[in-house]
């Protein structure tokens, strides 16, 4: 029988005050039993007419400032981010039968923090970086393998290849993360932590 927390919720949960921490702890099983990409999540914008957007993209930074993804800041969702820096993620990981909900806004990091990710990138994916146009039309993928081939003899060194100013990160700053714990019955636990002056609230959810 599965022992309780203070709320009576499953221990998976904890007792931690700070979700960033709780986190952490479900990212690191999620590595461990997800089959593939454990850092994916879906991400949700909106347009100037309120329209939302969703997309998958991957995590690649963490912190207690926030949640971190990398991006084309010409693409659709980097535009809707500068008209609305409000967004919305969501983790979901089958294997353990989990979901983390985020919502907070979004800024840019620094350019050293996207220098330093950039540069750890492979090759091949910071040559991706220059040669797509991300979100506009193409006429045909020959078109982007061309301008693949060119840049790589721009930059036929692997060690030296500048970022391109076009390509960035974004941080999620939250003020809600909500865990959720499948049940097979439908009777689920779920989590919420909702910031309030810059201090962590907890509350338990109905199913």
């Amino acid at each position: 029988m599965n022992q309780k927390s203070t709320f009576g919720l499953n221990t998976c949960f904890g007792d931690l005050d700070n979700p960033i921490d709780l986190f952490k702890i479900w990212m690191a099983e999620a590595e461990n039993n997800e089959i593939n990409d454990p850092n994916a999540l879906s991400l949700a914008t909106s347009n100037k007419k309120n329209e939302p957007n969703v997309r998958m993209v991957l995590l690649k930074g963490l912190s207690q400032k926030g949640f971190i993804f990398y991006t084309n800041l010409n693409s659709q969702k980097s535009k809707e981010l500068e008209i609305n820096s409000k967004a919305a993620m969501c983790f979901h990981w089958k294997s353990l039968q989990r979901q983390v909900r985020i919502t907070g806004n979004i800024t840019g990091v620094s350019d050293q923090e996207a220098d330093d990710y950039y540069n750890s990138r492979p090759y091949e994916s910071r040559i991706g970086a220059w040669a797509s146009d991300q979100s506009s039309v193409m006429n045909k993928r020959s078109d982007l393998l061309e301008k693949i081939k060119i840049y790589k003899k721009k930059y036929s060194n692997e060690k030296n290849v500048p970022r391109p100013k076009h390509w960035s990160g974004w941080c999620l700053k939250p003020n809600s993360i909500e865990f959720w714990l499948g049940d097979r019955y439908r009777i689920h636990e779920r989590l919420k932590y909702n910031k309030i002056f810059d201090e962590w609230k907890k509350e338990i959810l109905y199913p």
